[in-house]
């Protein structure tokens, strides 16, 4: 019927686009950073590097799943890292405000993956204030 679940337990076409969505963009964004000349500072640089294969090990872990399942994999994966984040965040001073940086670095993280418009040669964070896991340059 209209609306219901597909029969065979795969995929709807719904979960099959955005996958699709998230596996194009996050390509994009790997090949992207691959490509960009470091920030100079040792810190970020590695902030960035750990971005990257964080991103590519959560494609890798969702292509090797069966076609049924790699949506699944997918959505579920923020669960991970936000635990993670909650984790390494409670190990900081609470005088730094851990759980502001990470929420606000989580919807930094939502908001470029909102971005719909095709990369035209720069970063888009046109005023110089997000990037660099919330860190001003």
């Amino acid at each position: 019927m209209c609306g219901d679940l597909e029969e065979d337990g795969g995929p709807s076409q719904l979960e099959e686009a955005l996958y699709n969505r998230f596996l194009a963009h996050s390509r994009n964004l790997v090949a992207r950073q691959q490509h960009k000349p470091g920030a100079g500072d040792p810190i970020l640089d590695l902030l960035d590097k750990l971005f990257t294969d964080a991103l590519s090990r959560c494609m890798t872990d969702a292509e090797k799943q069966d076609q049924n399942d790699r949506y699944q994999v997918m959505s579920m994966q923020p669960l991970v890292f936000a635990r993670l984040a909650g984790f390494l965040a409670a190990h900081c001073s609470l005088q730094e405000d851990p759980l502001r940086k990470v929420m606000e670095a989580m919807m930094h993280g939502y908001a470029e993956a909102e971005k719909s418009e095709p990369d035209h040669g720069h970063d888009h964070d046109h005023d110089g204030s997000h990037g660099h896991y919330g860190h001003s340059h």
